[in-house]
């Protein structure tokens, strides 16, 4: 059975996250998405926790299901930041459980670590290397996935806090890592150039703060098993079954470039290291950018593949090219309206971007839409990079788009 998986997410108990994101709101707007399965988060959070007990069931498959029958999974993204070889370090990661019961085990073992009533992305204090030690003794069946894996900020390769190597973060216990998320602002054709990941499963999934369908499912991973916790994470750990994943052009991400917000400055990696990473303007350094990182830790040329690398596809969502198209907001009435035309002739948002024939598009809205539709689904479709927390901007043709353009020249050409 193939199902579309977005298994990292938050709750409204989680920092910076609608206060509507709720259960209900996750399972309508994962249907409207098309999304077959969802990660819980923030399973770590008492009364998050309390809900999710309401409003699930366990059936033995580690699949919970809602009153109406839509599909969770038991997950939650926590912080280590420690010190480590004289360096600070901020790791996330994506913890993935089977069942209430040991879900009451790890929060009881992560209690005794710290608070977990403050934050759905709760903070601590320890190594990843004792983090594995933990859960391991808990279950095996628990996994434990490295989050948005290049992030500057906040993850095992980021260039701010991390390390160079899974070995290296994880020590002895690398071989319970089988796999890490690529984030928003890498794909799995950046991460082929590390030889270092070939044994590694390269999954997507969205972080999404809130349920909005140009948030949640941005990133997925697609699965062709059977719907149980077993075979999900057997596919995660050995790839068969995990078929492909769903990205966004990683120039879309809000750290793909190095750059200084501040400035306005955004520079490919060749241009900041003319600069020695620091900013031209205010000479303060430069955020550097995960196609930097890369380009650091890569030992093979652009366009590599690996033997075993699973495909992908590359997708802007639906509701940022309409917003594009119609010059209008992205949540405005004009946007929904269209959005809404399109979803209730064709189902749901990955049927419309993947799959709608270009005929039976034109049928429904303009041949513009339609045929921009078509490009994003050919991958042809440019972005403005992001950088340094800012997101990246698709580019369409014409006006306003090549004023656009001319100014993201100049910011990389900067001198």
């Amino acid at each position: 059975m193939k199902f579309i998986a977005d298994l990292h997410l938050h709750s409204k108990y989680s920092r910076a996250t609608s206060k509507d994101l709720d259960l209900s709101n996750l399972e309508k707007y994962a249907r409207i998405k098309g999304i077959n399965l969802l990660g819980t988060g923030d399973f770590t959070h008492p009364v998050w926790l309390k809900e999710l007990k309401n409003s699930l069931s366990e059936d033995g498959s580690g699949i919970l299901k809602t009153k109406n029958g839509f599909n969770f999974l038991l997950s939650v993204e926590i912080s280590n930041i420690y010190s480590q070889d004289g360096k600070g370090r901020r790791i996330h990661n994506i913890i993935l459980a089977p069942s209430f019961e040991i879900v009451e085990q790890i929060n009881a073992a992560l209690g005794k670590k710290g608070r977990l009533d403050y934050d759905g992305r709760p903070i601590f204090g320890f190594n990843c290397i004792e983090l594995v030690e933990m859960l391991k003794g808990i279950s095996d069946e628990i996994e434990i996935i490295p989050a948005h894996a290049w992030t500057p900020w906040f993850s095992i390769f980021g260039s701010m806090s991390g390390f160079d190597s899974i070995k290296e973060c994880f020590g002895e216990k690398e071989k319970e890592i089988h796999a890490i998320e690529t984030g928003l602002s890498s794909d799995p054709e950046m991460n082929w150039r590390l030889s270092q990941l070939d044994d590694i499963s390269l999954v997507s999934f969205s972080d999404a703060h809130s349920f909005w369908p140009w948030r949640i499912g941005r990133e997925a991973t697609v699965f062709d098993i059977k719907p149980s916790y077993k075979e999900l994470i057997n596919a995660i750990r050995t790839r068969h079954g995990l078929t492909e994943t769903i990205e966004v052009n990683p120039n879309y991400g809000k750290y793909h470039l190095d750059g200084h917000r501040a400035c306005n400055i955004c520079l490919e990696p060749k241009d900041s290291l003319k600069r020695k990473n620091i900013c031209p303007k205010c000479s303060r350094k430069l955020t550097i950018g995960v196609l930097h990182r890369v380009e650091d830790l890569a030992d093979r040329k652009e366009s590599f593949r690996p033997k075993n690398a699973r495909p992908f596809v590359s997708l802007i969502p639906l509701a940022e090219i309409l917003s594009k198209i119609l010059g209008s907001g992205i949540a405005s009435q004009k946007t929904w309206k269209e959005y809404y035309n399109l979803i209730g002739n064709f189902g749901s948002e990955f049927n419309i971007l993947l799959d709608a024939a270009p005929e039976e598009l034109k049928k429904i809205t303009s041949v513009e839409i339609a045929d921009v539709i078509i490009k994003n689904r050919s991958n042809e479709i440019r972005v403005k990079p992001g950088y340094d927390g800012v997101y990246g901007e698709p580019i369409l043709s014409g006006g306003k788009d090549e004023k656009i353009i001319r100014k993201q020249k100049n910011l990389l050409d900067f001198s």
